[in-house]
């Protein structure tokens, strides 16, 4: 996950992923990040062009720490690093260069807390709204419910690399 802050002075938090090892290092000091479509939300880019803090969480499944990262960042288009971090053939198209200016693993007590990589613990989550039940309410969208899943899957199986 990725922090930032935006011009209005507001932070906002995206999940990034990709298969694992998807974070390339480039030197002691700096990480390779690739911008991959998403929600056509641009939120990340649109604050670090305004300000380069930004903060990173790392979340491994199954691992009881996470590593933190804090630095700059600036937003790039590097052909020859973006087919790098290439997967299944689709490079991304702009690449977020983090310069490292904190590092270290956090005892995460709150994932032990939490039970987040046992799901025998998890909870149930069958009275929670679907994605689109919240999108089409809270949205206002004209579209059913319905109508607004099929664009939620049909657009996750065709935009997916």
């Amino acid at each position: 996950m990725i922090a930032t802050k935006g011009a209005d002075g507001l932070i906002e938090v995206s999940p990034k992923g990709d298969p694992a090892g998807f974070v390339t290092v480039l030197d002691e000091k700096t990480l390779a990040i690739p911008d991959r479509l998403g929600n056509k939300r641009v939120d990340t880019i649109e604050n670090l062009l305004v300000n380069a803090d930004v903060g990173l969480i790392f979340l491994i499944p199954g691992f009881g720490y996470t590593l933190r990262v804090s630095g700059r960042a600036c937003v790039v288009r590097d052909d020859a690093l973006a087919k790098r971090l290439a997967v299944n053939d689709k490079p991304p198209t702009l690449i977020l260069i983090v310069m490292v200016e904190e590092a270290f693993w956090h005892c995460a007590k709150c994932i032990g807390r939490s039970k987040l990589w046992q799901p025998e613990a998890w909870p149930n989550v069958q009275d929670v709204p679907s994605l689109a039940e919240a999108m089409v309410v809270h949205g206002k969208l004209a579209r059913s419910v319905a109508e607004q899943q099929s664009h939620i899957d049909t657009d996750f199986q065709t935009k997916m690399y």
